[in-house]
């Protein structure tokens, strides 16, 4: 039996004071529900604004949710967080670490923090990994995006996590970059069976990477199910291959038929 690792009840979260007008109150993840399962890749996708990175910030504890509950690792995230945190890192689309460390302090600071054994090794492998030797002794404010995503995957790997949150990860990367990374990605995910939430807005990648797809519109789910089911519920035809760039349009400007 496939054990779930991942399971989020009814999550919900506002901003602002409640109010029919959105100028003065949001709801940013409206009610939702879903789970994942040890060593699957679970694609969190929708337009800006839908409520990924919400989401994803709320099963990091960054924020807390205005309802519902969030079990990790079979507990209840806030009530066993700093446990929890430990088995767990994450990189986000604007990845920012202070400026004032070089590579190499800033990932032993955050080795120290996961209480990493042995991480100058581990650190030297990683920097090795994803190309960035050459600026372990360069500050991080020196960087550019797509050095810093690199750092961030380091960092992210940094404590051999058993869930990684991966907000666009290659967002910054050129082609060749993040092909490398998605295959070291995986590589880890494979080896380890390291389970990940990952959102993109590139569907080549999501198509590549993600076992399930969780689509989210307005703060709510819309539809789940693996690439090839989306796409053949989405665009209602036999599809033999995931055509997710058509379906994010077709979700995204609300043209979703017999769903609604």
């Amino acid at each position: 039996m496939e054990k779930i690792i991942v399971k989020v009840n009814n999550l919900t979260k506002r901003f602002g004071p409640p109010s029919a007008s959105w100028r003065s109150g949001l709801t940013a993840v409206d009610n939702i529900s879903f789970s994942i399962k040890e060593g699957e890749i679970v694609g969190l996708l929708g337009p800006n604004g839908a409520g990924k990175t919400t989401t994803i910030r709320m099963m990091l504890t960054f924020i807390v949710p205005d309802a519902g509950q969030i079990n990790i690792l079979g507990k209840n995230l806030f009530l066993h967080r700093e446990e929890i945190l430990k088995q767990v890192n994450f990189t986000f689309v604007n990845n920012t670490y202070g400026g004032r460390l070089t590579v190499y302090e800033t990932l032993i600071f955050f080795a120290k923090l996961y209480e990493v054994a042995d991480y100058g090794k581990i650190i030297t492998k990683l920097l090795k990994q994803f190309e960035v030797e050459h600026l372990k002794n360069k500050k991080t404010r020196e960087l550019s995006s797509g050095e810093l995503s690199k750092v961030a995957l380091c960092k992210a790997l940094l404590n051999n996590p058993k869930i990684l949150f991966l907000d666009e990860p290659t967002a910054s990367l050129d082609p060749d970059m993040a092909d490398k990374a998605r295959k070291s990605i995986k590589d880890v995910q494979r080896e380890y069976g390291t389970t990940i939430l990952y959102t993109s807005h590139n569907m080549h990648e999501v198509e590549e990477m993600c076992d399930k797809i969780i689509f989210l519109h307005q703060g709510k789910i819309i539809i789940s199910g693996t690439p090839l089911e989306i796409t053949k519920k989405i665009l209602h035809e036999s599809a033999k291959e995931p055509a997710m760039r058509e379906v994010f349009i077709k979700i995204s400007r609300g043209d979703l038929g017999e769903l609604q």
